[in-house]
């Protein structure tokens, strides 16, 4: 879990130092700021805050593993059914996509999330003791970048439990090398606990506005945490809890899905970001770009699979070039070739220069908050709440509506079936969420909801898009649920000698 640690602060400082950030990321600290001359002030908090949003964009120097953006793509699409091998893929990235999942994998790293959990931490545990020195620096100010950390570090570990299940719950800075890092795991449960506990009490102290709009859509806000909260939530199978924290966000009158034609809709929410249908993103800069242009145009890893135009977005063949569901041709993937467009594109004509591929990460848009909605108002409906099915019902009809969804994507579903509606909210967010990290999470969520009530959703997924001579191999292991998370890496259990793998990868 930790990683030649000399000293956190000194990387911490040089981290924060080094980064290229957005226009409200601009104070840093000087390099060469030791602990005890830096927790003084306010501005020492603010910069420490900056570099847990920057170590989220870039690794710090010297350290060469993935950014978190790419883990976070991978963990999400790699299992799923809407992504193919490109001609640069890695044979880690392809033996994930077919099931061939061995400790060994360096993508099973997960020093990326700690990394920055424990900037987390830090900010966490020695922020407090500056009010004592800063006069200047009021509680609610405190609790503001409080709630920053708490928020960023319950999203990290909410993603390391669903990807690996059972992980270490390190709650306090690691500062030395002379602290523990022998920690065992805590269960899956208990990691989304501990994820609740810090994003009910981030929303506590969360900045609900901070005067500017990159400020609103690339920090953490109430609205940002009660997206998270919602996510929890279903995975939790709490779904009035789900239902109440999307409503904080929809009641909120600050979001709207765009009335616009596909080109200013793409151009909008994609190519520019921090539109009114941004809830939580990367902000990535011409001066600190993404990996997107690198992994999916210039030297490609990834495309989107064969039939994902035509089964997920659909295709008029009596008219494909004037009607098409606005998300799916030129927006999400290009059709004819399977590139994936959605992070490289200008608008639905051309490419964005290299220099200017600035696409930020999507964390949580506002179409997403209204299908987990719609999710847990399905969920109600089949608690025996009337009158939820329809409202879901209603949920996808009106996205549908915005974006222009073709009639042969049209499910008819009464309000009374949940599961047909889950069906249908999985495809509607296959269509909305395509390649943003969330495809593979969203069919493990309903296929192990009332104990694994729904396996066949997984393996009809292996069906669809496994080799033709692996799948019965890929069936019978996905029959096991502990073959639905990663393996711990060998590394980390070489030098953590209180973890224990995970029982599939034993």
């Amino acid at each position: 879990m930790q990683t030649k640690i000399k000293t956190i602060i000194a990387l911490f400082i040089l981290f924060v130092s080094a980064s290229s950030c957005d226009n409200y990321l601009d104070l840093r600290p000087e390099n060469g700021i030791v602990r005890d001359e830096f927790w003084k002030t306010k501005e020492d908090i603010q910069a420490a805050v900056i570099g847990i949003y920057s170590s989220m964009l870039n690794s710090p120097p010297d350290v060469s593993d993935l950014t978190l953006t790419e883990y976070l793509f991978m963990y999400g699409e790699l299992r799923g059914d809407m992504l193919l091998a490109g001609p640069n893929v890695s044979e880690d990235q392809r033996d994930i996509m077919n099931a061939n999942i061995i400790a060994s994998n360096e993508l099973t790293s997960w020093a990326a999330f700690y990394r920055t959990i424990n900037y987390c931490n830090t900010v966490i545990d020695l922020a407090p003791a500056v009010r004592s020195e800063d006069p200047t620096l009021t509680q609610m100010q405190l609790n503001h970048f409080l709630s920053e950390a708490l928020a960023i570090r319950g999203y990290l570990y909410f993603t390391l439990a669903r990807t690996f299940k059972d992980v270490p719950l390190k709650l306090k800075a690691t500062l030395t090398d002379q602290d523990n890092y022998q920690i065992p795991v805590s269960t899956q449960a208990e990691v989304f606990a501990q994820v609740i506990k810090d994003l009910k009490l981030a929303d506590e102290y969360a900045v609900e506005d901070y005067g500017d709009n990159a400020s609103n859509k690339g920090r953490i806000t109430s609205y940002a945490i009660n997206a998270m909260l919602a996510d929890v939530y279903l995975w939790t199978e709490s779904y009035q809890e789900a239902y109440d924290a999307t409503k904080k966000v929809t009641d909120s009158g600050k979001f709207a899905l765009i009335e616009a034609s596909a080109s200013t809709w793409y151009n909008s929410v994609f190519a520019v970001g921090n539109s009114s249908e941004s809830i939580f993103e990367f902000q990535y800069t011409s001066s600190n770009l993404p990996p997107f242009y690198n992994i999916f145009l210039q030297r490609p890893q990834f495309r989107a699979g064969a039939l994902v135009m035509e089964e997920v977005f659909g295709i008029d063949f009596d008219d494909p070039v004037n009607t098409k569901d606005i998300r799916g041709d030129r927006a999400s993937l290009v059709g004819a070739t399977g590139e994936i467009y959605k992070f490289t594109g200008l608008n639905n004509e051309e490419r964005k220069a290299l220099q200017d591929s600035d696409t930020h990460w999507f964390v949580y848009r506002y179409a997403d908050v209204l299908l987990m909605q719609a999710e847990a108002s399905a969920r109600l409906q089949g608690q025996g709440q009337e009158g939820k099915g329809q409202e879901a019902l209603d949920i996808i009809a009106n996205l549908r509506l915005k974006r222009k969804a073709l009639l042969q994507t049209e499910q008819n579903v009464s309000a009374g079936d949940p599961d047909g509606i889950i069906d249908y909210i999985l495809a509607e967010r296959a269509r909305e969420l395509a390649f943003e990290g969330k495809r593979w999470y969203d069919v493990l969520r309903v296929a192990r909801a009332n104990n694994y009530a729904r396996l066949n959703l997984l393996i009809d997924l292996a069906v669809k898009t496994a080799p033709a001579n692996q799948q019965q191999s890929i069936i019978a292991k996905l029959r096991d649920y502990n073959s639905h998370y990663l393996p711990i890496n060998t590394y980390e259990l070489y030098t953590n000698k209180a973890l224990e793998q995970n029982p599939f990868y034993k």
